[in-house]
């Protein structure tokens, strides 16, 4: 009878493991390239990345109905072990997009200036987190 339990225990365990797999998969995932190219697309993904100008992605599998969003960076401080404003860029965007890539332009320049870690968002227009990754920028 203990191994009949214990059967349905691993049996219910995997079921829950599955389940939650499939969940995390349908939600935006924010990630990070060197550039995006219409003809090549993302180039050099990573989650390490010297100094200098990068691409934020943004991918979805439905879509994400939103209009005016951000892209803010706070950065880690190692003096008092938490993560700290450093700066915010603003994009419009179509409501029907499950794909988007945020670039360098004339007034968001998605730079990295300095080295350590930061932990990047896509915010809507009411400052709520859609999506957030973490990214270490080295020299």
């Amino acid at each position: 009878m203990n191994k009949t339990y214990f059967f349905m225990f691993l049996l219910l365990l995997s079921f829950g493991a599955v389940f939650s797999t499939a969940l995390a998969q349908s939600e935006p995932v924010l990630y990070f390239c060197e550039k995006y190219d219409s003809e090549d697309g993302e180039v050099g993904v990573s989650d390490r990345f010297t100094t200098g100008y990068l691409t934020v992605m943004v991918k979805c599998d439905y879509a994400l109905k939103l209009d005016e969003v951000s892209i803010q960076f706070d950065k880690y401080n190692e003096l008092n072990g938490k993560f700290e404003y450093y700066k915010k860029f603003d994009y419009t965007v179509e409501p029907d997009m499950k794909y988007i890539f945020f670039a360098k332009n004339d007034d968001s320049d998605l730079e990295f200036e300095e080295t350590g870690f930061y932990r990047v968002f896509l915010l809507d227009d009411r400052d709520k987190t859609v999506a957030s990754a973490l990214i270490e920028i080295i020299r």
